[in-house]
């Protein structure tokens, strides 16, 4: 079995041991001969007050209070700002297009970051919690806190929006715009890629027809059920209607 690992109160209890077993001794304990010489029972003293005043400087360390006041420097604050030009860790930001969604000031119109399927569905997840309580799940601007009171959200299927280039929704997710707050401290860069992406999927959605997928590709589309209470020979016609 391993040891018992001992406490400062045992190493405080076997030094003061000692320190007894020492001085008796030395006074002449018939317990044994050859007795410790004179001086250990100044050292077990020495070794007991050496181990209490570590274990005080531990406790009563030099510091300061956060914000507290300092003389040693002289605009009196303890807490000393970074140095200039200090990055924090995963916050170094040398692609502009990809961090700020802009080259010189201007935003851009092509993707910084690779876009697949799984990426845009990974937009859609992100969207369907974060945007869609304003701008709704179609992305018309009609979300559940629209519908009860709050200022009307943007839709994306407005001329402007439509035209609008990527590094616009980039930038508005980031720094906020209107009566919209910024995302940035909920939503991670690459994120916001993903969800502009899922958003140029809904306006694409807008006026894409059946032409529009590759001919291989056209019998792999699901096909939603009609709406419900609807049933499917009354929904025949409209859908042939809207071809």
């Amino acid at each position: 079995m391993g040891r018992t690992p001992w406490s400062a109160a045992d190493a405080h209890v076997g030094l003061l041991e000692s320190c007894s077993v020492a001085e008796e001794r030395v006074q002449g304990d018939p317990r044994g001969p050859g007795g410790p010489p004179h001086w250990s029972l100044p050292l077990a003293i020495i070794a007991l007050a050496s181990l209490t005043a570590c274990r005080q400087d531990m406790h009563d360390q030099p510091r300061y209070k956060p914000l507290a006041a300092s003389d040693f420097f002289a605009d009196h604050r303890s807490a000393r700002p970074a140095v200039e030009g200090t990055v924090a860790r995963g916050h170094l930001r040398i692609d502009e297009a990809r961090f700020t969604g802009k080259i010189s000031g201007e935003d851009i119109d092509q993707f910084p970051i690779p876009i697949d399927r799984d990426g845009i569905e990974r937009g859609r997840t992100r969207f369907n919690i974060y945007c869609t309580p304003c701008h709704g799940r179609l992305g018309d601007g009609n979300g559940m806190v629209v519908l009860r009171g709050y200022r009307q959200a943007a839709s994306y299927y407005s001329d402007k929006l439509m035209k609008a280039p990527v590094g616009h929704f980039f930038d508005v997710i980031t720094n906020g715009f209107g009566a919209m707050p910024s995302y940035a401290s909920r939503i991670v860069p690459d994120d916001r890629w993903r969800i502009t992406a899922y958003i140029r999927a809904l306006q694409f959605s807008e006026s894409a027809k059946i032409t529009d997928v590759p001919a291989d590709q056209r019998q792999t589309l699901p096909v939603e059920p009609p709406p419900s209470g609807i049933a499917p020979s009354a929904a025949a016609p409209a859908q042939q209607g809207n071809r």
